[in-house]
């Protein structure tokens, strides 16, 4: 009997958010990812494949990843993507619990103004 690792949980999970979702230029998808340092959030096209704006811990310059750090990347975030005149996204929440870092994240981004 074979068991999964938790990342490999994660993966299956993703892919079945994946397939429900897609961003496109009008609406992109916001898309985030946690290491055990760092909080990740991108806007992405996928009909383009292209990346339109990004934030992380690391360009704040902060060295942790936890739910204050995600609620600032969550604010970040949102005012590039207001910059970049994109008001409406798509939350892909890549295979995380949404509690937590995620849920902070996705409510300082609603609360910057993005719409999702």
């Amino acid at each position: 009997m074979s068991t999964l690792n938790r990342k490999d949980v994660r993966r299956k999970v993703r892919v079945r958010i994946r397939k429900k979702i897609s961003g496109t230029s009008e609406r992109p998808r916001l898309a985030v990812f946690f290491s055990n340092q760092h909080v990740y959030a991108q806007l992405i096209d996928d009909t383009k494949s292209h990346t339109l704006c990004a934030s992380c811990t690391k360009t704040l310059g902060l060295k942790k990843a936890n739910v204050e750090t995600a609620s600032k990347v969550g604010e970040e975030i949102a005012k590039k993507a207001l910059a970049a005149g994109i008001t409406e996204v798509v939350f892909d929440r890549g295979g995380f619990l949404y509690h937590g870092k995620v849920k902070s994240l996705a409510d300082a981004a609603r609360e910057a103004g993005l719409k999702f």
